[in-house]
């Protein structure tokens, strides 16, 4: 029956929770890699080696020291927060705030924790409203006399959030670290437990303030990066190392002892704290350029408040006629320069790093006279759309001008020389 422990011989041998399967004919199996296999039950013989067991509650108790710095747990949900169904054999988001400290019961070491729950939910499915309910949070938290705050959050839009959250909340006096998992909490592999840890680390034994994001540095669980907010890509779909500062480096090494090593510590000017809200009707749209591009899939975005491009190389686009086969990117260019008439168009690369130069080429020319922004910038696209939302939600009348500023480190000041291309070159590996 479904969550017993087996081992299946069918010409090799695998062993794994037993899984509900959806074919009468497939036996299919949890591997303790996390992965499902799938098994003809012809001709297979199952050995049970345990019997499946019905889950108990955990008990849920309030961590209480307080000789240890405050830190308050701001929980979103995500696959830090997730567990396998083993009926199903999927991961589903379950854990509650208090379920996660009883299962990395090393977090109350290392400070005073008050969790609370706000989603818990994929990150997949943010929207402004919810950037909105963190925003608020946090602010109330700061007041609470905290050492700082841990959000934990799904890692697909993570970096969406992290940029969203240092526009909206002006004047931090306490780092807000955003912290997710590549595995979820009940797999023997999980990168939870670390990622928590290093964040735990951090929070309390710096004097750092602003948002980052904290995550493994490599496939071992030795220690983690903090990373910049608004220059942070998930480059890897799975691994634990799969988040890289991107034209910039990151801002401290944690290791999971505790040991603390800024690589580039930022400096901010002390501002009064000053939250503001996202607008949740605010419509902004990404398009990608693409070889064989039509005016139409722009067109689909004429009703929105703004557009962000990412554009190829250093921020160009179909919009050179040279033959009878480009008479469409007479269209394209046209169309372009109608939308920058009534919403605000900014120009990203589809490039991991580098800087946008439309002076180079002529047809980037081209996009700075239809109206398109962003020349000499170098934000990342999920830092430009979350920047243009906000910017439209606050500062209507300053778009334009403002997004050319660099208001939250999200534009560097001059292009790094960095080695992420080598270095990022194993996220290529099997892992």
């Amino acid at each position: 029956m479904a969550g017993e422990r087996v081992r299946v011989t069918a010409g090799r041998q695998h062993e794994g929770i037993l899984l509900q399967s959806p074919d009468e004919g497939l036996i299919l199996l949890k591997l303790d890699s996390g992965y499902n296999v799938g098994i003809n039950k012809k001709g297979a013989k199952i050995t049970v080696l345990k019997q499946a067991t019905k889950k108990t509650e955990m008990k849920v108790k309030k961590v209480v020291a307080k000789d240890l710095p405050k830190i308050t747990i701001l929980h979103t949900g995500g696959t830090i927060a997730s567990k396998v169904d083993y009926e199903t054999g999927a991961v589903i988001s379950a854990f509650t705030p208090q379920e996660i400290l009883e299962r990395f019961p090393e977090i109350e070491e290392i400070a005073s924790i008050e969790s609370k729950l706000l989603r818990n939910m994929w990150s997949g499915d943010m929207r402004f409203a919810h950037y909105n309910v963190m925003a608020k949070a946090i602010v109330q938290e700061m007041k609470k006399n905290v050492k700082g705050i841990i959000i934990t959050h799904g890692t697909d839009t993570m970096g969406y959030s992290a940029a969203a959250l240092s526009f909206m909340v002006e004047g931090l006096t306490v780092p807000v670290i955003l912290v997710g998992a590549q595995r979820s909490s009940d797999r023997g592999g999980t990168d939870a437990a670390v990622n928590l840890a290093c964040a735990a680390h951090f929070i309390t034994k710096t004097d750092f303030t602003g948002v980052a994001l904290c995550m493994h540095e490599n496939m071992n669980d030795d220690a983690c990066v903090i990373l910049p907010a608004c220059k942070t890509r998930k480059l890897h779909s799975s691994r634990r190392d799969a988040f890289a500062a991107v034209n910039a480096q990151p801002i401290a090494r944690v290791t999971k002892e505790g040991a603390v090593a800024w690589i580039e510590k930022p400096v901010y000017e002390e501002k009064k704290v000053k939250l503001t809200l996202m607008d949740e009707k605010i419509k902004v749209g990404i398009v990608r350029f693409h070889p064989n591009f039509f005016a139409e899939e722009l067109e689909h975005y004429k009703n929105f408040d703004g557009l962000v491009i990412e554009g190829t190389g250093l921020g160009n686009g179909p919009v050179d006629v040279i033959d009878k086969e480009t008479k469409e990117h007479d269209k394209i260019l046209k169309t372009i320069a109608t939308m920058a008439k009534k919403m605000p168009v900014v120009m990203t690369t589809q490039c991991v790093f580098g800087r946008i130069d439309m002076d180079v080429y002529a047809y980037g020319r081209k996009l700075q006279a239809a109206g398109v922004i962003g020349n000499g910038t170098d934000m990342l696209t999920e830092t430009a759309f979350v920047k243009l939302a906000w910017l439209l939600s606050n500062y209507p009348g300053a778009v334009k001008e403002l997004y050319l500023k660099n208001l939250r480190g999200e534009i560097s000041e001059r292009t790094l020389i960095q080695s992420e291309p080598s270095r990022l070159s194993h996220l290529g590996d099997k892992g």
